[in-house]
């Protein structure tokens, strides 16, 4: 299988790791943003680095 990644763009790489932050922040206790699970924050950062690495363009 030979797979074609791309760097994602600097904007999806922002959007991911402040994701990512936040849901840390809030498994820690430190912060609450009412009904989101800390671990959807987190799964949802790895997710767009995910497709963004595959899709190019994102």
């Amino acid at each position: 299988m030979n797979l074609k990644l791309s760097a994602p763009k600097e904007i999806t790489w922002i959007i991911a790791v402040v994701a990512g932050v936040l849901g840390l922040l809030m498994h820690f206790g430190v912060i609450s943003l009412g009904g989101i699970s800390a671990m959807f924050l987190v799964g949802l950062g790895f997710v767009l680095l995910a497709l963004a690495t595959l899709v190019k363009g994102l």
